[in-house]
């Protein structure tokens, strides 16, 4: 049997990302519409693109391909009442409120979704690729790719992991998730 290779790739930089703020549904900052397919021979082959629901995954997709799924597991946290709010804004009016969010991934003081339920949705949208042969491409946000990368490695780290606009991480399903951190040189590389 063929094994599952999964590229999570994070959507292009937002104004939000930019300004530290909670996301909304905002676009991606660059000029994506110029961009189309430019990113689509990254890859051998014709991997399955997947994406999260929001503008700026579906946007970001559109790099990769004009084909694409959007699969309601893909996205982002629901961040409730935060949406939009500044992070430094946060640490001045709910200092408590923010850190307890930090601390406590079963927390959720927005009013949304804990990274808790952020895990756990993602962990169950793995199980799901697990028989999916060949090779999928999801573009997605920060809080699902470490909610990922905790469930594979087997660690509740989620907030010890930066994940930039654009970066991707390979993960293998072989009977077990595995990380597959690729070289620098990547000509050939399948």
């Amino acid at each position: 049997m063929q094994a599952t290779r999964l590229t999570l790739v994070c959507h292009a930089r937002t104004v939000a990302q930019k300004l530290a703020c909670f996301p909304t549904d905002e676009p991606v900052e660059m000029d994506w519409q110029s961009a189309r397919g430019s990113r689509s021979r990254q890859f051998k082959g014709i991997p399955k693109l997947l994406c999260g629901p929001e503008l700026r995954t579906r946007q970001t997709a559109e790099l990769f391909g004009s084909t694409f799924e959007v699969v309601a597991a893909l996205r982002d946290c629901d961040f409730g009442r935060w949406r939009g709010a500044r992070i430094n804004d946060l640490q001045t009016c709910e200092p408590e409120w923010l850190k307890r969010w930090i601390a406590d991934p079963h927390s959720a003081p927005h009013d949304g979704e804990s990274m808790a339920q952020v895990c756990e949705r993602t962990a169950a949208w793995l199980t799901t690729l697990q028989t999916t042969p060949g090779h999928v491409i999801a573009v997605t946000h920060p809080f699902v790719i470490r909610a990922a990368l905790s469930h594979v490695l087997q660690s509740p780290a989620y907030n010890l992991i930066d994940v930039e606009p654009l970066s991707a991480i390979d993960l293998r399903f072989n009977g077990c998730w595995r990380l597959r951190l690729p070289g620098i040189d990547r000509e050939g590389v399948s």
